[in-house]
């Protein structure tokens, strides 16, 4: 079993395009798992290994590095196998938020193969950083208030993900207009890769 790959479909956008909704609908939907980065690292027990090597670089207000983070993400996952909340045989990992560098990818390729990649595409910024801003008052996240902390967020995520996509074979990306409203977004997302999400 630790030798054995999990099969995993990636969800890349740029911050507010709807990953995490896309995640969670397709892992009910079909009976898979949604990860989220976020997710995953804001809930480590401070108390746990995975927690106190996060915190042992959050503290001191340094970036994870790489190797790090993709060994918190794999001790996770192999929690939720130990606890029965992940049948690697049965279901796709849907990744959101991991990898998130070019170096994360590569060393995540140890653990994973890659079936297919979405990524939603958002063309429209104006109304990405408008729906940002939105979504800051109704889920008091500060962090996505302020315009010009989007804007810099969004222009990091267009570098990191150029270099991340260039790393899968261009077959296996299918891109998705984001703009749109949420179940437009599934819509098309079913219409192209229905076959690899019920299986």
């Amino acid at each position: 079993m630790a030798n054995e790959k999990f099969r995993a479909m990636l969800v890349f956008g740029p911050p507010g395009a709807g990953k995490g909704t896309l995640g969670k609908i397709l892992a009910a939907a079909g009976n898979h798992v949604h990860l989220s980065s976020g997710d995953i690292f804001r809930g480590l027990d401070p108390e746990s290994f995975s927690g106190k090597l996060y915190h042992s670089y959050a503290s001191q207000g340094h970036l994870v590095p790489d190797d790090v983070t993709i060994t918190i993400w794999h001790r996770y996952v192999e929690g939720l196998i130990a606890t029965n909340r992940y049948f690697p045989k049965k279901q796709l990992l849907l990744l959101d938020g991991i990898p998130r560098t070019l170096s994360q990818a590569k060393i995540l390729d140890a653990h994973v193969e890659v079936v297919s990649v979405i990524v939603l595409d958002m063309p429209n910024i104006e109304g990405l950083v408008k729906r940002m801003k939105k979504r800051a008052l109704i889920e008091k996240r500060p962090d996505d208030a302020d315009e010009n902390v989007l804007r810099t967020r969004m222009e990091v995520y267009e570098k990191e993900t150029s270099q991340l996509l260039s790393h899968y074979p261009s077959s296996s990306i299918t891109k998705i207009l984001a703009d749109q409203k949420p179940l437009e977004v599934l819509r098309d997302v079913l219409v192209q890769l229905s076959s690899l999400l019920s299986l």
